[in-house]
């Protein structure tokens, strides 16, 4: 019979998605996400969204660009996940030229944006939460965003470039990311309260798209 793990035990990566798991799954069941997964919305609601990442993004670039020299936040730093660029082509597509001063954060957004840059610029544990929560969700399930895209609207390049990842082997990437996590040099009560913040920028990722549920007409 195995052994029940303790916390000291239990992998740091594991950790965190047993303890993210169910928040995770109500992200995906959100009335927004169920919507334009039907083909229920216009192709400017997920531009809508694609500006959200935007704010989001941003703000977790400038935590990367200020833990990037950290002996351990900047383990994290990976220039080739940053989205910022692929967002801009995005949105100047979906947007236009000018998006820059058309997009506006909805009120979860400014929330979330305010919480990154509190805890991310100078906590590498709260830069490590809102990063894993960001882009390991988008190495994963936000492909199937990459797919609904050319699906239902036919956008492929520009306009979904934002689920375009250079990083040759995807799965090679995630067990290293994960590993990074496990070796990590940090406490049992460290890792609660990274466990926690995880718990956070989930529930905010959750209040976004119930912003923008509510944009949409009944």
């Amino acid at each position: 019979m195995a052994a029940t793990l303790t916390v000291e035990q239990t992998p740091f990566s594991t950790m965190l998605r047993e303890s993210t798991r169910d928040v995770h799954e109500r992200a995906h069941r959100s009335a927004f996400m169920d919507a334009l997964f039907d083909g229920r919305l216009p192709l400017r609601a997920y531009a809508r969204l694609a500006a959200q990442y935007h704010f989001i993004y941003q703000a977790i670039e400038e935590a990367s660009d200020a833990l990037a020299c950290h002996p351990v936040g900047g383990a994290f730093v990976f220039d080739e996940l940053r989205r910022g660029p692929a967002l801009a082509a995005d949105l100047a597509f979906l947007v236009g030229e000018d998006w820059a001063e058309r997009v506006t954060p909805v009120p979860a957004t400014e929330d979330y944006v305010r919480r990154i840059r509190t805890v991310a610029a100078d906590w590498p544990g709260g830069y490590v939460a809102h990063h894993y929560t960001r882009y390991l969700g988008d190495l994963a399930g936000g492909q199937a965003v990459r797919g609904l895209l050319k699906r239902t609207y036919g956008v492929e390049g520009p306009g979904a470039l934002f689920y375009h990842f250079d990083l040759g082997n995807v799965p090679a990437f995630r067990k290293r990311y994960r590993a990074l996590l496990d070796e990590a040099p940090w406490d049992e009560a460290e890792r609660r309260r990274i466990v926690t913040e995880t718990l956070v920028a989930f529930e905010l990722n959750v209040a976004l798209l119930a912003d923008l549920a509510d944009e949409v007409p009944g």
